[in-house]
């Protein structure tokens, strides 16, 4: 076929579906029965609300999902904490932590200050030597700090400290989810408005690697009550408040989310266009919440103290717990846009007519050639023309499951999903022929 008429193919298409929106619209010959007209509005209204209710509540239904997984798991609250151990900013932070732990349990300062003063009484030191020896207090104590911080950044640079980061926040993971659920005792505790980590075990580690080093002097580190700052935040309050109806909801919330949707699409006196606004509508909420994270974020990093945690910290410990749920707000967001592209191209727009048919005539151009070549479809051909409609329904179908069931579905994942479920629909378009009749020879008589 040549352009024009692939172009007349397609306005014919168009007209055609005009011409069937204006028959269900009741809009052919004849009069509009009033009834018929006020009942098909009333489902109209009640489509527009369902999905109205749908786009409102899914910002909240990600979240729920997201605090419900992140806290239920401790397997994925690990994953989720493990890259701070190798994070810069938490690194310097937590050293400064545990270095002042350890220098001020041992008091380098006043034992030097001790030993050099005792060293400069005895008779047999040179006068000058004893007057020199206090002088020295200053030099030697930096040398111990420096020595021990220096220790400190090699253990949390270690592999061993990432595994001791992962075992620490296994262990407190039960006492996070008691603490978000208002039960302020364990490891992980809330004090005012401040959410902490106990560092015992990791200065423990330091303690013996200083040890092993030869600075004889960490042995008499006592056990310490140290704590690195997970979270700082007025609000502690209102997050544990927040975190018990959200895990209320995780488990429902996104299936009444998707209820609504679907009833809202099938009341529609135009399902296409509802499924239009729906993807638009669900793009447009995930969109709403990433900006409202990223306010989030700016306002509480500037609220947390400097002398708690840097604002490096704060900004990297904060991206790093709400990974999955910005994880999830991209992936909602790409799917209502893949499912926004497929609805405006099943319409009647002249765009969206002749792309599907190049499309028809590109794939119809394919068989063409395949049978030339020798390559027939035969009884599966008429068998899938046959069960055509069929066949695409469960192919979009057990692509919707794939990814209602998939464990931590991305955008990735997502658009993966949707050219798997092109290629497969291409391939059904080029398998499904009619059935040719069979030709019968008619043989003819001489006379």
């Amino acid at each position: 076929m040549e352009n024009s008429e692939v172009d007349e193919v397609a306005q014919l298409r168009s007209r055609i579906l005009e011409l069937e929106r204006e028959l269900e619209l009741g809009s052919g010959q004849g009069s509009v029965d009033p009834g018929s007209f006020r009942s098909r509005r009333g489902w109209s209204i009640t489509s527009g609300v369902l999905i109205l209710l749908a786009c409102l509540l899914a910002p909240l239904s990600v979240t729920a999902v997201w605090a419900n997984t992140q806290m239920s798991d401790v397997d994925r609250y690990v994953q989720t904490v493990a890259p701070l151990a190798q994070d810069p900013a938490v690194q310097q932070a937590v050293a400064d932590e545990v270095t002042a732990a350890v220098l001020q349990s041992t008091q380098v300062k006043d034992v030097t200050e001790e030993l050099l003063g005792t060293l400069a009484q005895q008779p047999n030191v040179p006068p000058r030597v004893a007057a020199a020896l206090p002088s020295l207090a200053g030099p030697i104590t930096e040398g111990v700090e420096t020595f021990t911080r220096r220790k400190v950044e090699d253990i949390l640079s270690s592999d061993e400290f990432a595994k001791l980061w992962s075992q620490v926040n296994r262990t407190a993971h039960d006492q996070v989810v008691r603490l978000l659920a208002g039960d302020p005792d364990g490891v992980v505790t809330a004090q005012g408005d401040t959410v902490t980590l106990n560092l015992a075990p990791i200065v423990e580690q330091v303690e013996q690697e200083l040890v092993s080093q030869g600075f004889t002097l960490a042995a008499n580190v006592p056990d310490v009550e140290r704590s690195f700052v997970l979270a700082q935040s007025r609000s502690i309050t209102k997050a544990q408040s927040a975190y018990r109806l959200l895990d209320a909801l995780g488990t429902w919330l996104p299936l009444v989310v998707v209820g609504h949707f679907a009833v809202g699409i099938l009341v529609a006196s135009d399902r296409r266009r509802a499924l239009l606004r729906a993807a638009l509508g669900l793009v447009a909420a995930m969109l709403l919440v990433g900006i409202a994270l990223a306010v989030f974020r700016t306002t509480y990093v500037q609220s947390t103290p400097a002398d708690m945690l840097s604002p490096a910290a704060a900004g990297d410990v904060f991206d790093t717990l709400v990974t999955f749920l910005r994880t999830g707000i991209r992936a909602v967001a790409v799917l209502g846009l893949v499912t926004a592209l497929i609805a405006y191209l099943s319409g009647p727009s002249s765009t969206a007519t002749r792309t599907r048919a190049v499309l028809v005539h590109g794939v119809d151009g394919l068989r063409d050639s395949a049978e030339s070549a020798g390559w027939h479809a035969g009884r599966a051909g008429a068998w899938t023309f046959e069960h055509k409609r069929a066949v695409r329904t469960v192919v979009l179908v057990t692509a919707g499951f794939t990814l209602l069931f998939w464990p931590s579905p991305t955008a990735l994942v997502v658009v993966g999903t949707a050219v798997v479920v092109a290629l497969v629909l291409l391939v059904v378009e080029f398998l499904a022929k009619a059935a040719q009749p069979i030709e019968v020879p008619v043989s003819s008589t001489a006379g």
